[in-house]
């Protein structure tokens, strides 16, 4: 289904804890009408029509609408420039999505 890094595991592990949430990590994708995909997440219960599933140790449910859009996605937590730091979802159902592969620095 969708791979966590251990990266962002290690940061929703923290978010987790600074928001004292026992909660699952939820996420959810909507396609806009340009193809592209639309990205959320934050800590809920689980629903009746929601999956769920495990990823370096993080239990996240994803409603049962999202699941195609997020097959075989990725979220890491990566640093975009010097000190800013953001979840990213590779996905390749994404149009936008960019594959991973090329020659570092390139």
């Amino acid at each position: 289904m969708i791979t966590i890094t251990p990266n962002a595991a290690k940061q929703i592990r923290i978010a987790a804890v600074q928001s004292n949430s026992d909660d699952f990590l939820r996420l959810a994708a909507r396609r806009e009408e340009s193809g592209a995909i639309e990205y959320g997440m934050g800590f809920d219960e689980m629903g009746g029509t929601d999956e769920l599933i495990s990823s370096q140790g993080i239990d996240v449910i994803i409603a049962s609408s999202c699941a195609d859009l997020l097959k075989d996605a990725t979220l890491d937590y990566v640093e975009i420039s010097p000190g800013d730091f953001r979840y990213i979802f590779s996905n390749p159902n994404d149009k936008q999505h960019k594959p991973s592969g090329s020659p570092a620095g390139q």
